[in-house]
């Protein structure tokens, strides 16, 4: 398969390698440092399964590329903009494109009861819907502690890193199989779903139970959540998510929340919105944070551990020049 990566970053260019490693045609849409290191050097993965290495073709112009087979977009939601104004170079006429993106998705509302609602904040003026539009949409969430340590290279030492895909209408598509295969042939796991809103809740779950608090007090999950104070608010915070994941039908299963607390615990690794407050990178606060807690409003459930959390990280954000509230 021609598969683009749009953002080589820590998590872009980790699936980039594992594509790479499995065989597909890779290229990457990158940029900066980051786009001069692919271009002299190639990407590097220091993984669990031993350093992998591959040299993907790499532009910061997607005009560049020429049309794929699939684009997978792994940018922050704050560059979507961008890539709805750049992306169309990549598109033959049954691209495929995969947002593999932290918190409320764009899409969410489509194929669902609720289709003609709009989430402005994640698609402004509405670009991705006109230019990459819902028939080519897949979803996906994507569970690697990646960090780049240094340009074209990247650290992801997880043993667990998968990516979950899904149709946004719950069909189990071949080109669902066909994307999910390409990144499991690299020694990534690449899974097929059927429901995949309810894995969107279930990271999202991590989101918001540990990235306001590890904002707030600079810290790794574990060191966070070694603290008996940050812990219970954690505690708290995961509950208050369950139950809006469960009032929009998308209840998440298969662990209570005391047990995803264990399992934080055990992670030394500073979660993606921390990364970029101490990178000085535009941070997700709508996405990941702020969207939540309107939909929250929408559905009635009441979430005072989370209005705390969420107001003071976001207030962090907003001191640090990384975020600026929409008005109102």
């Amino acid at each position: 398969m021609r598969i683009c990566v749009f953002g080589a970053g820590a998590i872009g260019g980790h699936i980039a390698v594992r594509l790479a490693m499995g065989g597909s045609a890779v290229s990457v849409v990158a940029r900066g440092p980051q786009l001069a290191a692919i271009q002299a050097q190639g990407l590097t993965v220091q993984a669990q399964d031993g350093p992998l290495h591959s040299r993907p073709r790499a532009s910061a112009d997607p005009a560049d590329l020429g049309p794929q087979d699939a684009v997978l977009v792994t940018t922050k939601v704050t560059a979507l903009p961008e890539v709805a104004a750049s992306i169309a170079p990549l598109l033959g006429p049954e691209t495929a494109v995969v947002f593999i993106n932290n918190g409320i998705p764009w899409w969410y509302f489509d194929h669902t009861a609720e289709a003609g609602r709009r989430l402005p904040a994640l698609d402004p003026d509405e670009a991705l819907r006109r230019v990459v539009g819902v028939p080519r949409t897949l979803g996906a969430v994507v569970y690697s502690a990646a960090t780049v340590v240094a340009p074209g290279v990247i650290e992801a030492l997880a043993s667990d890193s998968r990516v979950i895909l899904g149709e946004l209408d719950g069909a189990m598509t071949p080109r669902l199989a066909a994307i999910a295969g390409a990144i499991a042939a690299g020694g990534m796991g690449g899974v097929a779903v059927p429901d995949i809103r309810a894995h969107v809740w279930a990271k999202l779950l991590g989101n918001l139970m540990n990235g306001p608090l590890c904002l707030l007090s600079r810290a790794t999950m574990q060191d966070m959540l070694a603290d008996p104070a940050c812990r219970a608010a954690a505690l708290t915070a995961a509950r208050e998510v369950m139950a809006l994941a469960a009032a929009y039908d998308q209840p998440i299963r298969g662990q209570t929340p005391e047990e995803r607390i264990a399992r934080s615990l055990k992670i030394a690794h500073r979660p993606s919105i921390l990364q970029d407050l101490e990178a000085g990178r535009s941070m997700e606060i709508d996405a990941m944070f702020q969207v939540p807690l309107q939909l929250a409003r929408a559905a009635g459930v009441p979430t005072p551990c989370l209005d705390l959390t969420i107001a003071l990280a976001t207030r962090a954000a907003i001191g640090a020049g990384l975020y600026r509230a929409a008005a109102a």
